[in-house]
């Protein structure tokens, strides 16, 4: 039944369906195998107990990489062509032995696969869910953790080039990431340039200043660049003051400051 679902297969498909890797292909054959092996002990098992025991394959198929780069709809398509294989050979059964098997039986195999591949459709669905949100979140993760930079400029100079929107969650990693690479890299002086971040809100805002003072503890000056009227508003409805902050209006200023002391 692999080798024949496997022949039918759309190979013009997205994902692992088209793949042409020897290694995936073996393995997508494997896993479908072992699939019919499960699947079949349907017929001599309550229905419970037969879902049970799927639990594990419908956990690790559905976390699969190969099969979380698949679209969803794909995979469901797929389960429907294996029931449509497992109708065919009932029927198939059926009409050569139908002198010995009531319809009643027949009918009772037909919903019985329907069924079973319904609950698995179900559950798939909702493990693979889960398995990419998981993903997306551990990928999203590592963007955010890498969207704070420190570039050095020079032996004690750097740059924090800030880019696109900054949410809580992010300004705490700007936070703490800054802080970690000043004092890695002994800087003495960070620039730091919001020309590319269109708006924040005053958490945030209230962030960013905290992680100015916090870099003054560790005895790291600081300058800002490209301050946004809307960002500059929302500093002085805080109350927060520029004292001692070297300010300027374009990124291009603050390095010719550095070239002249250079």
């Amino acid at each position: 039944m692999t080798e024949e679902w496997y022949a039918s297969l759309d190979k013009d498909k997205k994902g692992i369906y088209a793949t042409t890797d020897p290694v995936e292909i073996e393995k997508l054959k494997r896993q479908n195998y072992e699939f019919h092996v499960l699947f079949c002990s349907m017929f001599g098992k309550e229905h419970s107990e037969f879902l049970s025991e799927f639990q594990e394959w419908i956990k690790q198929v559905a976390k699969d990489e190969a099969h979380l780069a698949t679209p969803l709809e794909e995979v469901l398509e797929e389960f429907f062509n294996t029931q449509k294989q497992y109708l065919e050979l009932i029927e198939e059964y059926y009409l050569k032995h139908k002198e010995h098997i009531s319809h009643e039986q027949f009918v009772e195999w037909c919903f019985g696969v329907v069924t079973a591949i319904s609950d698995i459709i179900q559950e798939f669905t909702v493990q693979n869910t889960v398995a990419a949100q998981s993903r997306m979140h551990v990928q999203q993760v590592l963007i955010t953790e890498m969207s704070a930079p420190v570039i050095l400029l020079s032996k004690e100079t750097g740059l924090l080039p800030l880019v696109g929107e900054i949410d809580t969650y992010r300004s705490q990693v700007i936070f703490e990431k800054t802080l970690e690479q000043s004092s890695k890299y002994n800087i003495d002086k960070l620039f730091i340039d919001l020309s590319g971040v269109p708006i924040i809100d005053t958490m945030v805002a209230q962030q960013i200043f905290q992680l100015i003072y916090g870099l003054k503890i560790i005895g790291v000056k600081t300058a800002l660049s490209g301050i946004s009227p809307e960002i500059a508003q929302t500093a002085v409805q805080l109350g927060i003051q520029f004292d001692g902050i070297e300010v300027y209006s374009t990124l291009a200023q603050a390095m010719e400051k550095i070239a002249l002391n250079a």
